[in-house]
């Protein structure tokens, strides 16, 4: 492992790791860790985090107010996240933590406020007062834990704990074209046939998110191997406190979303028609691209135009892993074809068989019955 004198290694995967001292707990050193892919990068990153650190370990009272002591919590957080995953946490604790508990003691936070909170957020959160979705008040309970972890951490003074909360969480209605639907909306993209008419078409016969497919490039692509290479994702995020955005292009939501997919022979010969070296897949251009939001609004387009009842675009995503289940693929593959830490997820989030099938599985009763 190589050196560069001042605790900064090259590790046997090729990353950097820089490495920075947090203090001492019984008498010995604690370091933080920091990656990146150069040593002048990770150098860098590892100042950051010394700063960040120290930032946080500033002595805060025992009443500090709930904003001090979240501000403190997201800064040690910022040193691991992804930038969306930063940008909803700020946005968590600017639109609803704050208003409610920003000047409070953290001490003076109690259960009971927090369970008016909750029901509050349910019945009457949102900028409609419409109440919040259950996947949204738990997101923001999840965020108080988080500051109650790191206060207690620190030894200050907490009354309260999340447990005492329990949001049921609904499960929303998921969309999944029927063999009718899909087999009409495959119809109309091949006799309509452009760039964003492949981008659909690519999806529903992939699995692909949309941010991956924004983000994707011929050179993604080995036609002659019949495979795609999924290892970025495109998003609009939040880039100053201002609320200017700008799209960016960083690595896939998880370690497990890189990942390489067979294509079908069906679907290679069509791309070939399309292939442009180094260009974006869906503008042929190497400069320009075509944002995830802007997808969303042709994929509506091309619903519209076919008598498709209106769809978001996940829906290729979900009516791609139900076809798998129902030609028969092994669960295992599906799910590392869409990229799941786990076959749980794929059977819970992404598959959902139709009637037909579930009657034909059924009808394998009848021949407990039949007459010999």
């Amino acid at each position: 492992m190589p050196k560069t004198g001042e605790n900064i290694y090259k590790r046997k995967d090729g990353r950097w790791e820089g490495r920075y001292v947090k203090g001492r707990e019984n008498g010995k050193i604690r370091y933080g860790s920091v990656y990146a892919k150069s040593c002048r990068e990770v150098r860098e990153k590892r100042e950051a985090a010394r700063k960040n650190y120290s930032a946080s370990k500033e002595p805060v009272s025992e009443e500090g107010t709930v904003a001090d002591v979240g501000n403190r919590w997201l800064c040690e957080m910022a040193l691991t996240l992804k930038e969306s995953s930063k940008n909803k946490y700020e946005d968590i604790l600017k639109r609803y933590i704050f208003p409610r508990f920003g000047n409070m003691a953290l001490s003076a936070v109690t259960n009971q406020s927090l369970v008016r909170f909750a029901n509050e957020l349910l019945t009457e959160g949102g900028s409609r007062q419409q109440g919040l979705a259950s996947a949204t008040v738990a997101e923001i309970f999840s965020v108080l834990n988080g500051i109650r972890a790191y206060a207690v951490r620190r030894d200050f003074s907490v009354s309260f704990s999340t447990e005492c909360i329990c949001v049921k969480r609904s499960q929303a209605d998921i969309r999944v074209f029927s063999v009718e639907e899909e087999e009409r909306l495959v119809r109309h993209l091949l006799g309509h046939m452009d760039l964003s008419a492949a981008g659909v078409l690519l999806c529903l016969f992939t699995g692909i998110r949309i941010g991956e497919l924004c983000a994707l490039k011929w050179d993604d692509i080995n036609l002659t191997e019949k495979r795609l290479y999924v290892n970025k994702s495109m998003q609009r995020l939040r880039v100053s406190e201002t609320g200017r955005t700008a799209v960016k292009i960083q690595k896939p939501k998880s370690v497990c979303s890189i990942r390489v997919i067979p294509l079908p022979e069906a679907v290679v010969k069509w791309l070939e028609e399309f292939y442009q070296p180094e260009a974006f897949f869906l503008t042929g251009s190497r400069e320009r691209y075509v944002e995830p939001r802007t997808m969303q609004n042709r994929f509506k387009r091309i619903l519209s135009a076919c008598g498709l009842a209106d769809a978001n675009f996940h829906t290729t995503r979900h009516t791609f892993a139900t076809r798998c289940i129902e030609l028969g693929f092994d669960v295992k593959s599906l799910s590392e074809i869409l990229g799941h830490a786990s076959i749980a997820i794929t059977m819970n989030r992404y598959v959902h068989p139709s009637m037909a099938v579930k009657a034909r599985n059924m009808e394998r009763f009848s021949e407990l019955f039949a007459v010999r």
